[in-house]
Formats: structure tokens, C-alpha cells, sequence
């Protein structure tokens, strides 16, 4: 990049999407942002007629003042999210990368927003913002997640099975965080190429900041890239990020949840820190009177035994293993109840 002639770069990488580009585009049209603006669209192998309709908007865009920059895998076959993303960013010449998917939809003061925030911000800043679902009832304890977390939850609550704590679609940057970064992974279909990309960044010192505006139509379907990655691969690089950040500064923890959850983190945490769990605690009578777990997958002759208690006389830090949300405040009150900090005396891994 030698020229920075714009200021947002809207980066926009498709396959087959044409069910969902019309008002995609449509969303770019009605931005109330009046500077210089590019969409940097790459195009990786659809088959549909997503690009026909993309280009029926070429002069409506231009009109806008919106370049249309196009660019396409030759190779005849997808290369993935990671590789469409950097392909795109790559065509780019702004200042601020304005990240979209395809089938999303932006509210029309989104850019203006994020912008105004960015500018304010650090360069190494990752800017967010709130989301409405649709259908508007799909998920709702994760859009509740996306939407109230605190400035302070952005950054704790990084390992949670959600996944990043500003989500992907509402990603607006200066162009330095990637550059920081390196770029996206580019792997095939199941590739967390956000993820990875949010934890490689906060390893090297990134900061998050959220606007507290809905400013994306975030849509939920079964065709949706998500989808295609196994909870499996998404467990592993959570555990791997909460070892090494995480139990790495802590001499002993206590495991919230003697059940399933809990059990399998343990059992997957490596060797050194399983040595560090003081005990599980939990609610459950049952779990409690039984006294103890026995790893009976060890195979060390002498089978680990970890003790199980009351929540109430387990010592702290603790590693939370309880999903939010479905105890109907229960599991929250309790956690209240003991007057922790959050990030120093526990850390959220559900």
C-alpha cells in the first residue's frame, strides 16, 4: 500500500451469497458517512449469481462515492473466510477497515459511529458495537452476551465458548491492527480465522472498546460459516489461550462445576496444572456428598483425587465451568454472593 486515499475501506468477502448481497449493499447505499469509502470485494469462487448482482449496484455505488474494488480466486474452488479476508484487505487502500459479511446489514450511521470512536482510540483498538438478530428470536442469551457485556467483561470473558467478545461482524479497525496481527489464518471450511485472529491480537497487547449502538443487522442461518466449526477445535484453542494466560499466573484454582463441564476441563488441562486444582465445587447435594472425583482415565497407577465442595467454602481463583444464563440467575446469584473480581478471582471458561 502506497496511498492512502481513503479513509474507510469496507472489506467484503463473499461466497455465494446471493440470497443475502442485495440488501448487503443496499446497507453501504444508505450509510449516513459522506467521506471517501472503497468495498473491497473478494470474490472467493461463488457459483451462484452473487457477482451479477453485485455489480448491478457498480453505478449506484459510484453515485454514493463508493469504489468498487473486485477482486477473485482463479484457482475455481473456495479458499475460505481467512483467505477472502486478507485477499480483500490486501485490494485495500484506507486508513479504517469496516470488516462485513455478505449476509449482514448495517445500520446507517454504523460507519459514522465506529469511525468517530476509532478516531478517539489507540491504533491498536478492535471497535465493536451492538447487534440486533435475525430472526430476531435465534439465540438470544448469545446476543444478550454480545450486547451487556462491560468495558471490563470485553477483555475476561475472551474464553468462553462464544468466542471473541467483540464478534466479527462488528469489527472496525485501524488499519494497523491487522498489520499487528499479520492477517487472518487462511485454512478451509472450520477454520476459526476470528477467533484465532482475536486471540493473536490481544496476546500482543490489543485493546477492545465497544459502541453501544446496534449498528448490524446480524443474521442467524443454517448456511452461515459458523456452523462448519467443530465446537472441538474452538474447546482447544480456548484451553490452550486460559492455560497460558491465565493459569500460568495462578498457584492454585478451584474448578466451578463438578459435573460434565468441569470434569472435562480438568481432565484436558495439562498435567502441571491439573496438579494445581484444589478441588470442584458445586450446588449439587449428590456431587457434594459423593466427596470426590477420581480421574479414572489417568493412567497413572495411583488415580488422581480431587475433592469436591460447597461453593461457599471453595477457595478462590476459580475457573467457571457453568454456562451464564440458565439457571435462572441462580448460578449468578451465587457467584455474587462471594464478592469476587472478575479477571483476578475467577475467569468465565463456559
Amino acid at each position: 500500500m502506497t496511498d492512502v486515499k481513503c479513509i474507510v475501506s469496507i472489506i467484503l468477502p463473499v461466497y455465494n451469497a446471493e440470497s443475502w448481497i442485495e440488501s448487503c449493499i443496499v446497507s453501504i447505499l444508505e450509510q449516513s458517512y459522506n467521506g471517501p469509502l472503497e468495498l473491497c470485494v473478494h470474490n472467493d469462487s461463488c457459483t451462484d449469481s452473487t457477482i451479477p448482482k453485485l455489480l448491478d449496484f457498480k453505478s449506484a455505488l459510484s453515485k454514493k462515492g463508493v469504489d468498487l474494488i473486485l477482486t477473485q480466486n482463479e484457482n475455481g474452488f473456495p479458499k475460505g473466510c481467512g483467505y477472502a479476508k486478507n485477499r480483500a484487505v490486501e485490494s485495500s487502500r484506507g486508513l479504517y477497515l469496516c470488516f462485513l459479511d455478505a449476509d449482514d446489514v448495517m445500520m446507517a450511521n454504523r460507519i459514522q459511529m465506529q469511525l468517530d470512536a476509532a478516531r478517539h482510540l489507540p491504533k491498536n483498538t478492535l471497535v465493536g458495537c451492538q447487534v440486533v438478530r435475525e430472526p430476531k428470536e435465534s439465540t438470544v442469551r448469545y446476543t444478550k452476551w454480545i450486547n451487556s457485556m462491560t468495558n471490563e467483561q470485553l477483555f475476561t470473558q475472551m474464553y468462553t465458548s462464544n468466542g471473541p467478545t467483540i464478534v466479527m461482524p462488528t469489527w472496525f479497525c485501524h488499519r494497523h491492527v491487522f498489520d499487528l496481527v499479520g492477517g487472518f489464518v487462511e485454512g478451509q471450511s472450520g477454520t476459526p480465522e476470528d477467533y484465532i485472529f482475536f486471540l493473536r491480537f490481544m496476546k500482543l497487547g490489543g485493546k477492545l472498546h465497544r459502541v453501544n449502538e446496534v449498528l448490524l443487522n446480524y443474521r442467524h442461518h443454517p448456511q452461515a460459516t459458523t456452523h462448519s466449526i467443530s465446537e472441538h477445535t474452538i474447546w482447544q484453542l480456548r484451553l490452550k489461550a486460559v492455560e497460558k494466560h491465565v493459569l500460568t499466573k495462578w498457584k492454585t484454582f478451584t474448578i466451578w462445576n463438578a459435573g460434565k463441564q468441569g470434569r472435562k476441563f480438568y481432565r484436558d488441562i495439562s498435567d502441571e496444572n491439573k496438579l494445581k486444582v484444589s478441588c470442584f465445587c458445586d450446588v449439587d447435594k449428590k456431587k457434594i456428598n459423593n466427596g470426590i472425583y477420581i480421574h479414572e482415565l489417568s493412567p497413572k497407577k495411583n488415580k488422581p483425587r480431587v475433592p469436591i465442595v460447597h461453593f461457599s467454602v471453595a477457595p478462590k481463583p476459580f475457573v467457571i465451568c457453568v454456562k451464564l444464563g440458565l439457571t435462572n440467575g441462580q448460578f449468578e446469584d451465587n457467584l455474587a454472593s462471594l464478592n469476587l473480581v472478575e479477571g483476578e478471582d475467577y475467569v468465565v471458561f463456559s
